[in-house]
């Protein structure tokens, strides 16, 4: 079906916009062993710091990577590696961001 996130910075206790998002799938050689990353989207996240839709429509390992920089100097990319069972339900997975803390799980 889709993908969802949702940045909050949790420091300033609003949304964060403008957060610039890439969305990859691990490639599986013949023998199943991990090849690398493809890069599948790039979006950015609008005034209430969400991405509606991402295409994560086949199962297997992806992974939303997040340019944090602006928002923390601490964490300046922040990785999210997770795996689709059922390409049919909707995933969302959001990031709450800290000057020196972060937080995630699958939401809703």
């Amino acid at each position: 079906m889709s993908l969802s996130t949702h940045v909050l910075d949790t420091g300033a206790g609003r949304p964060a916009a403008g957060i610039a998002v890439r969305l990859e799938k691990i490639i599986l050689g013949f023998d199943g062993q991990p090849r690398g990353w493809r890069l599948v989207a790039e979006a950015e996240t609008d005034a209430d710091g969400r991405i509606a839709t991402l295409p994560a429509d086949a199962p297997g390992r992806w992974r939303l990577i997040f340019d944090t920089a602006e928002r923390s100097s601490f964490f300046p990319e922040v990785t999210i590696t997770f795996n689709i069972d059922d390409p049919a339900a909707h995933h969302h997975v959001p990031l709450l961001l800290a000057p020196y803390g972060l937080s995630s799980y699958r939401g809703s």
